[in-house]
């Protein structure tokens, strides 16, 4: 795990500080949903006579209901519109987030120690609001400055725009906030916003890049490897 040290440089000592804000997924990343969701997807894709495989996990996992349900649209040909579909989806999902929401290994720990040092938090969702508000109430949501849903934002994940909306509405620069994601699609939209980004695969790989940090669980997550990918301040020594 990447530790936070001092780095000196001409008579200036670089020091770590924390980030200005972390940006949180929630579904595989705070709660343990993803596995839920795709199992409402391959339900009803399997009703539609779409056994779901490897190959549909990009249209399904870390993508907004309405992306999910043109896939299965597009793969049954269906009657059923994509509308329809989407609606089906998300009363599926949420009779099952309903039955008992339980965090990830290390998320609530996190979530208080960033509490604690006064660090502003935004949960960063493809979820519809009534799952996030649904998720909420069993996790809290006094944890959050901001929370978006995937009708907040025009375009959703892949694309950065809900990363770039929660830092605006933290009246920060996505460069100084730190996202923690659990998907391609999701850790692809807080990249492209120009955040650092801590990436803990809950279903399928992620590939290594730039400012991407792979952890194998949030309970490596603490305050020093977060001030170690944050931009540091630089002091006269």
């Amino acid at each position: 795990m990447a530790v936070a040290t001092p780095h000196t440089h001409e008579g200036r000592t670089a020091v770590p500080a924390l980030p200005a804000a972390v940006l949180f997924d929630m579904d595989g990343t705070l709660v343990d949903t993803e596995h839920l969701w795709l199992q409402v997807t391959a339900e009803l894709a399997a009703g539609l006579g779409h056994t779901l495989t490897e190959e549909d996990l990009p249209e399904v996992l870390g993508r907004a209901v309405d992306h999910t349900a043109a896939h299965l649209h597009r793969m049954t040909r269906t009657g059923l519109t994509p509308d329809a579909l989407a609606a089906l989806l998300t009363d599926a999902f949420r009779v099952k987030v309903a039955a008992g929401v339980v965090p990830r290994p290390g998320a609530l720990a996190l979530l208080a120690a960033l509490h604690d040092a006064a660090v502003p938090t935004a949960l960063v969702s493809a979820s519809p609001r009534r799952i996030v508000d649904l998720v909420l109430g069993h996790l809290g949501d006094g944890w959050f400055s901001v929370t978006l849903a995937a009708e907040d934002t025009e375009r959703t994940k892949p694309d950065p725009a809900p990363y770039l909306a929660a830092a605006d509405r933290l009246g920060l620069d996505p460069s100084v906030c730190v996202a923690v994601e659990d998907t391609p699609a999701g850790v692809a939209s807080a990249h492209a916003a120009g955040c650092s980004v801590v990436a803990v695969p809950s279903t399928v790989p992620i590939a290594e890049a730039a400012r991407i940090t792979l952890l194998d669980s949030l309970e490596q997550a603490d305050l020093a490897l977060l001030s170690a990918l944050t931009v540091p301040t630089t002091q006269t020594a």
